[in-house]
């Protein structure tokens, strides 16, 4: 059984952060610094910003994770209620975020094919456990890269469940009033109910485009056929592969060639337009550690090109 979270005062924290000294970075919610416990274990501690929404967001993150413990899912080691402040404190992750390495801009990025594939699979575990391993169902709901975060060994573990959701297991339909998640990952249906309801195949879809930005950001792809400098980039590779051609990714190596078209595929499948079409995280499990290559899915964007897409489509585009 995983130790539940450390309760800290608020006076612990500025000791732990030496006096929130070093940022590691911030967002909507707050920002991060490094820390250490008085045992020198490193750790990552989330201040967030005083405001009438986080209490909520609060509770929601420590009663989510607190409790939970696997390899690919951050662990929480304690929290900060003290007041009005609240402060969440993690395990710290020496490599940053997944994002940082995949970013096409990034000059630092190590990362090869073989080791993205692993993160591939991990991440899919991480997600999988939470959709099946506690005793209520986590949803995510903002899967993307900047929220895949790498050990001292670069394996990924899934953070930030600020926007998460818990259900029971056989409950299939989530009530949303709001949107949530991020631009570019948000499953068509939490935006509009014309596509399906809203459930854990919400995260399938977001973890589909992750799959998708590894491919794409990883090195820059060629679409220099392409008149059109809007081309929506899953839709590009979608047809590449249907004409039988290969994502023009450089690789070193056949093997590698076969891990971008791997990971390709799994993600078209999981960014079917209709949650019903969209695989489980353990059929996405399968194909990713499968040596065979999966079949080519239905085409996501007939369903998407098909429909009226004044209200969805155009708030839903890639983010590279």
């Amino acid at each position: 059984m995983a130790l539940r979270p450390t309760r800290y005062s608020y006076a612990d924290i500025k000791k732990i952060t030496d006096n929130f000294k070093k940022e590691l970075g911030q967002g909507g919610y707050g920002i991060v610094y490094k820390g250490k416990l008085s045992n020198q274990i490193l750790v990552a501690v989330k201040v967030l910003k005083i405001n009438k929404g986080n209490g909520e967001e609060f509770i929601n993150e420590v009663s989510t994770i607190g409790r939970i413990h696997h390899v690919n899912v951050v662990r929480l080691v304690g929290y900060c209620a003290d007041g009005c402040r609240r402060a969440l404190v993690y395990e710290f992750l020496p490599n940053d975020s997944l994002e940082k390495f995949i970013s096409s801009g990034n000059q630092k990025s190590t990362l090869g094919w073989e080791k993205l594939q692993q993160i591939a699979i991990g991440v899919a575990k991480g997600i999988e456990y939470l959709h099946q391993g506690c005793n209520q169902r986590i949803l995510h709901f903002d899967i993307k890269p900047h929220n895949i975060l790498l050990d001292h060994s670069f394996n990924p573990k899934v953070s930030d469940f600020g926007l998460a959701k818990l259900c029971s297991k056989d409950q299939s339909v989530i009530s949303m009033t709001v949107a949530r998640g991020t631009i570019g990952y948000i499953a068509p249906e939490v935006f509009s109910r014309n596509y399906g309801n809203v459930s854990y195949k919400a995260d399938v879809y977001s973890f589909g485009m992750l799959l998708i930005d590894i491919v794409g950001g990883k090195k820059n792809y060629r679409a220099a056929e392409q008149d059109d400098s809007e081309v929506y980039f899953p839709e590009w590779m979608y047809n590449q592969l249907e004409k039988g051609k290969e994502i023009e990714i450089e690789t070193e190596k056949d093997e590698d060639t076969k891990i971008v078209k791997k990971i390709t595929i799994v993600g078209l499948w999981c960014i079917q337009w209709y949650p019903a079409e969209r695989p489980s995280m353990k059929t996405v499990i399968q194909m990713l550690e499968g040596e065979n290559m999966p079949v080519m899915p239905p085409n996501p964007f007939a369903s998407m090109n098909a429909t009226d897409t004044n209200s969805t489509s155009h708030e839903i585009q890639f983010s590279s």
